[in-house]
């Protein structure tokens, strides 16, 4: 694992919102990763969710599995890699990172795009840094679902919208985000991206007949709170918890990395 950052990979994630890795992992580490997904994916069965807790319809966009850490022992020690955590750390500037959620997206052939949007406004904690990784586990191509981001975007929160809402909606309703130039991010499979969570991103309808993998994990600084969002948070857990709350629990968000 590549998981070194330079000074201008830092510097770059800190001025666009995003940053992409090219290598981060070597062919044996990608075939790990691939057949721990696979392996993850499989055995969930048609459950978003763990233990089927609050699962969502499935959507047209991809195929989304969610906390694959929670039931999968090798995907858990995979995805609570203390150097993937440092990483997040440093391009954010914290002392500590916990996992959020992890996600498998699987765009189906033939799957619609993913429409622009920020991800913390979602979760159910506000932090201007929280992060996340992208994954790359097939080659991502402007064919079949290549991520596109708004460079600078993360300076600012905007109002919503749905992964699933037409693709110009977000401009619509927040117009000084069209004057910024897409960049898009194609990436050879075992290649990875950081952004912040509130770079504005999205990604391509898959026009192949093939499936495109990517993992990605959410990532929140240590000592984040409860915004009252339910998000993944199972019900149990949400009826404990009130708006202020520290998000500690080691069974829900563990600590990957601390200084």
């Amino acid at each position: 694992m590549r998981s070194d950052l330079t000074y201008e990979e830092i510097a770059n994630y800190r001025e666009n919102g995003f940053v992409v890795i090219e290598d981060f992992l070597n062919p044996g580490e990608l075939d790990e990763w691939r057949c721990t997904v696979d392996e993850a994916v499989l055995s969930r069965g048609e459950n978003m969710l763990p233990r089927g807790e609050g699962n969502w319809p499935e959507s047209p966009i991809f195929k989304q599995r969610m906390q694959l850490w929670m039931d999968n022992d090798h995907f858990k020690v995979l995805m609570h890699d203390e150097r993937i955590g440092k990483m997040a750390a440093d391009l954010e500037r914290v002392d500590g990172i916990r996992i959020w959620h992890d996600q498998a997206l699987i765009k189906m052939p033939w799957a619609n795009p993913t429409s622009w949007h920020q991800d913390n406004p979602k979760w159910s904690f506000t932090s201007d840094s929280a992060i996340s990784i992208w994954i790359a586990l097939d080659d991502v191509t402007p064919h079949n679902g290549v991520l596109y981001f708004l460079p600078g975007s993360h300076k600012k929160r905007y109002k919503e919208v749905a992964v699933n809402r037409p693709l110009s909606e977000i401009f619509d309703i927040n117009p000084e985000l069209g004057v910024i130039n897409p960049v898009s991010a194609p990436m050879r499979a075992g290649t990875c991206s950081f952004h912040n969570g509130l770079t504005v991103h999205g990604a391509g309808a898959n026009m192949t007949q093939s499936f495109r993998r990517a993992i990605t994990c959410g990532f929140m600084p240590d000592g984040s709170t409860f915004n009252g969002i339910e998000n993944v948070l199972p019900e149990s857990y949400v009826n404990t918890l009130k708006i202020g709350d520290t998000l500690d629990n080691e069974d829900q968000n563990p600590l990957i990395f601390s200084k």
